[in-house]
């Protein structure tokens, strides 16, 4: 899901009166046996896995959407007509993700990521002179030699801090770039965790990645506009209440993201043990952002697939993909604190922002193309709260521990318990595999 700017390998690069409804509507519930074998928690890549998985075995299963749709942070957005990801874009390390063989099954095309119609780079909207360009390319380097050559074995250490003898002019420099693949600012990104994370070849999906996780999971009983208020796994079945009531089940895959469960959007009882509460402390969500603007008319000399990258200050560092695939739309990307601030402005904002800063790229005659903006912030969107999780410096076990069995019939999985798979749709669903089995291990 990053912005394909520049190479950045992906492994060095309720309510208080809800929750009351919901133990209310426990207290009122008799104690029965399960309804099914396993609900699962979350229709996006990680629960539609695991529903397959423990389908395919033989398990009864239901899958609890909050959403209208599946898919999760996987959304192929065609509001503005012409379609593009909002969410997860690349498959990813395509050698051994998943989707590979999935779209494949499905008869869905895949290819590798055109070449683009060239790279252009500014700052505060005027053209950035050869020599700021050649130094910033040297300096995007320097993520990737450092983790080469410096051993973090003995001790986990942040981005900022591995880079940080490069001055402090240099080293926001060399890792503004990780805004526009992790989605976050470097003192809170893992050296150890983002060393690990898997690389390997990009492929991406002509007709919608998020169209292709969505046509899925079909033939899963999905029940969508459920969001889960609280999760009962305390007694011999675990009972899962949602506003429709309360459905009973030998044991629960959650797979909502981090951001939720860190949020306790979803209040479990008995609470979440230490061990499980200590490994979401050390992880929160990036906050990588795209806008899309629908413009029609004139595209001044510019080639499909170009990129503009304003990049003259980390903190205001976005990324233009200009017409892609042809199309009349501009996508802007753009990460860390800036886009948390961009998102809470509101698409408004966000859309004035964008269509400025183009103007003073391109010439004021861009603002009359701009017809319409589509903002699927998911900072703010109370269903992700962030876009993919980040593990923090010195909690480079978390993601091993999120993924641990809770009481032998509650398990928490998606892109965050990927390990080398994290931050991936493809790492979610693998999760998603292993959380089935390791499941039907302990009910076997």
């Amino acid at each position: 899901m990053n912005a394909g700017y520049v190479s950045i390998d992906r492994r060095k690069l309720l309510t208080r009166g809800s929750a009351m409804a919901a133990a209310l509507s426990l207290a009122r519930v008799p104690a029965r046996a399960a309804d099914i074998d396993v609900v699962v928690v979350g229709a996006g890549a990680a629960g539609i896995a695991a529903a397959q998985a423990l389908k395919a075995a033989g398990r009864g299963v239901v899958v609890l959407e909050a959403r209208s749709r599946t898919g999760g942070r996987a959304f192929t957005d065609a509001s503005l007509g012409p379609a593009y990801d909002a969410g997860a874009m690349y498959i990813h390390w395509a050698e051994r993700n998943p989707w590979v063989a999935i779209a494949r099954e499905l008869g869905i095309e895949t290819a590798p990521e055109s070449g683009g119609g060239g790279f252009r780079a500014f700052a505060d909207g005027r053209p950035m002179a050869a020599a700021d360009r050649a130094r910033r390319r040297d300096a995007f380097r320097q993520i990737d030699r450092r983790l080469e050559t410096l051993d973090i074995g003995a001790r986990d250490m942040s981005i900022a801090e591995l880079l940080g003898d490069l001055g402090p002019e240099m080293a926001p420099i060399a890792t503004s770039g990780l805004l526009l693949s992790i989605g976050e600012e470097s003192s809170r990104i893992s050296a150890r965790d983002y060393q690990r994370l898997w690389s390997g070849d990009d492929l991406v999906v002509p007709s919608g990645y998020g169209n292709l996780v969505a046509r899925s999971g079909a033939g899963l009983d999905l029940r969508l506009n459920e969001p889960v208020d609280a999760i009962d796994w305390g007694g011999s079945a675990v009972a899962v209440t949602t506003r429709s009531g309360t459905l009973r089940a030998k044991a629960c895959i959650v797979t909502v993201p981090v951001g939720v469960l860190k949020a306790e959007a979803i209040r479990f009882s008995p609470a979440l043990p230490a061990a499980t509460r200590d490994a979401l402390d050390g992880l929160h969500m990036g906050a990588l952002t795209k806008i899309a603007l629908k413009v029609e008319g004139d595209r001044f000399g510019i080639s499909p697939g170009a990129s503009l990258l304003e990049s003259g200050k980390p903190e205001g560092l976005i990324n233009f993909d200009m017409y892609p695939d042809g199309k009349d739309i501009v996508i802007g990307y753009c990460g860390g604190d800036f886009a948390r601030q961009l998102s809470q402005a509101g698409p408004d904002e966000a859309r004035a922002h964008a269509t400025e800063l183009l103007a003073k790229m391109i010439g004021g005659d861009f603002r009359k193309t701009v017809k319409a903006a589509a903002f699927p912030a998911w900072w703010t969107d109370p269903f992700a709260r962030g876009s993919y999780s980040v593990c923090a410096p010195g909690h480079d076990a978390a993601r091993e521990a999120l993924a641990l069995p809770i009481g032998g019939r509650l398990l928490i999985a998606g892109e965050a318990t990927a390990g080398g798979g994290a931050m991936t749709v493809g790492g979610a669903t693998l999760a998603g595999r292993a959380a089935a089995a390791a499941l039907m291990r302990l009910k076997a």
